[in-house]
């Protein structure tokens, strides 16, 4: 993890409307991230687990003295994937590329330019209202969750579900949706607690988050929140 600006001169951005489809997010603003969303490139998507990080980024003046905001920065979420064309796209590899929303690219670049600068960017926290939430999704005895408003580093590393008829932790399983968990047990007509380690090992227990009555569609919020 970055802990200070790295100068990437190689590294440039490109903006446009970005949804939350390669991390599993159906609405982004339901997710808690507003419009300041970015998909990355497969170099830094990491196959999906870069899903919830968040990025602090400034375009880099010195090469772009033009169309870059001097002042400007903008904190944003990975919530998609960029895929490369296979043909010196801006998202093939090994390229560190930002496909930002245009709200989030306004706010470090000037209108009117080609919507393509050098950035310099940093690791940083993600800062979230209210606690870790949980969405039930799947059917019968496939069960699926996708878990959003994540502060801290903001991507899960490793997830585990219990059902207060369970005496142990089950792992769960990363699904075709970066950011949806999957487990078969059956956990229905109990309360589920998870269990959540971050990219950076930090680990918290989401203890009966969800109740007994819960219905596939259900988003339940937890009181417990990374920092």
């Amino acid at each position: 993890m970055r802990t200070c600006f790295e100068r990437i001169t190689s590294l440039e951005l490109f903006f446009s409307s970005t949804t939350g489809a390669a991390c599993g997010y159906e609405n982004t603003f339901q997710a808690g991230f507003g419009t300041n969303t970015a998909a990355l490139s497969s170099a830094l998507f990491r196959g999906g687990e870069a899903c919830g990080a968040c990025y602090e980024l400034r375009c880099n003046a010195r090469l772009d003295p033009k169309w870059c905001l001097r002042r400007g920065v903008v904190t944003i979420t990975a919530t998609n994937f960029c895929p490369p064309n296979n043909n010196g796209g801006w998202c093939n590899a090994p390229r560190q590329h930002f496909d930002m929303s245009m709200p989030a690219f306004f706010h470090i670049a000037c209108q009117g330019n080609e919507g393509i600068i050098p950035v310099v960017y940093r690791r940083v926290p993600c800062k979230r209202r209210g606690g870790v939430r949980f969405t039930l999704k799947g059917q019968s005895n496939f069960n699926m969750v996708m878990i959003t408003n994540i502060g801290g580093s903001g991507d899960v590393k490793a997830a585990w579900i219990r059902g207060s008829k369970l005496r142990q932790w089950v792992p769960m399983h990363r699904n075709w949706g970066a950011n949806s968990w999957q487990s078969s047990i059956e956990c229905r007509n109990q309360k589920l607690s998870f269990r959540l380690t971050l990219v950076n090992g930090k680990t918290l227990v989401f203890p009966n988050v969800v109740s007994s009555t819960w219905k596939f569609g259900q988003t339940f919020a937890s009181q417990h929140q990374f920092t």
